[in-house]
C-alpha cells in the first residue's frame, strides 16, 4: 500500500458523531476538528463521557463520522475498503488498551509475533523482531511465560511493545496507564516517548491523567463532545 508522504497522518475536519439507541439519539462528538502530525504525542484529555474514545475510533477508522470528514494517511476513511483499511492498521497502526488485550492461550512472544506476521512477515522475521521490542521494553525474559503469570506493569509492556513492533506510525492508546500504578504508568508514558524520538512515530493518548501533559506536544481537552 503506497503512504501518503503528508506529515498529517490523520486528521478529523467538523466531525459529528450521534449514536442512535431505542429511538434517541446520543451526540459523543460535535463538530470536532483535529489532527495529529508525524513525530508528535498528543494527548486528549477529559472525564468519562467526554468522546475521548469516540475519537480514537473514527482516528483508525473504526467507525466513520455521521457529518463532517475522516481522513487516515490523506485519504478519506470512505475510500478505502474494508481490507484495504485493516491492512493499514496491521502495517501502519499501532493499539494500545486499558485491559491490555493480550490473548491469554499465547505466550507473551506469540502475542507480539501474531501482529507482524498478520502484516505479512515471515514467522523467523517477525520472531527475531518480537525478540528485538521485548528486550528494548525489558520483557524479553517473559518472552515464554503466559500473560496471567505477569504483573499489570508487565502486560502493558509487552502491549506497547506489539503496538509498535511492526513499525507502526501512528499508535493510538485508550487510557493506557489507566490500571497500573502512578510509577508503572509514568514509565510507559515515557516509553512511548522515547520511542517517538527514535522511531518518529505519532502517538494519541486519551487519558485523564494531566501529568502526562508534561511529555505531550500538545494536550487538547474534551468535555460534552467538544474540543476545547
Amino acid at each position: 500500500m503506497t503512504m501518503n508522504s503528508s506529515t498529517c497522518l490523520a486528521e478529523l475536519v467538523g466531525v459529528t458523531k450521534i449514536f442512535s439507541r431505542s429511538g434517541s439519539e446520543t451526540t459523543a462528538l460535535n463538530n470536532v476538528s483535529f489532527r495529529v502530525e508525524k513525530g508528535e504525542m498528543v494527548l486528549l484529555l477529559g472525564p468519562s463521557g467526554s468522546g475521548k474514545t469516540t475519537l480514537l475510533t473514527l482516528l483508525a477508522g473504526f467507525q466513520e463520522p455521521t457529518s463532517g470528514e475522516a481522513y487516515i494517511f490523506g485519504r478519506r476513511v470512505q475510500e478505502y475498503s474494508s481490507a484495504a483499511l485493516q491492512e493499514l492498521r496491521a502495517r501502519h497502526m499501532g493499539f494500545i488498551f486499558q485491559n491490555f488485550c493480550l490473548i491469554e492461550s499465547l505466550r507473551v512472544l506469540d502475542n507480539v509475533m501474531m501482529v507482524m506476521q498478520f502484516a505479512g512477515h515471515g514467522r523467523k522475521a517477525a520472531r527475531d523482531k518480537a525478540y528485538e521490542y521485548l528486550d528494548r521494553f525489558g520483557v524479553k525474559h517473559l518472552a515464554h511465560a503466559f500473560p496471567h503469570t505477569l504483573s499489570q506493569g508487565e502486560k502493558q509492556r509487552v502491549a506497547v511493545a506489539r503496538a509498535i513492533v511492526n513499525g507502526a506510525e501512528l499508535v493510538i492508546a485508550d487510557e493506557p496507564t489507566g490500571s497500573l500504578a502512578t510509577s508503572q504508568g509514568m514509565m510507559i508514558v515515557e516509553f512511548l516517548h522515547e520511542s517517538i524520538v527514535k522511531d518518529v512515530i505519532s502517538v494519541v493518548i486519551a487519558s485523564h491523567d494531566e501529568r502526562i501533559a508534561s511529555y505531550a506536544h500538545r494536550a487538547l481537552h474534551l468535555r460534552d463532545g467538544m474540543l476545547l
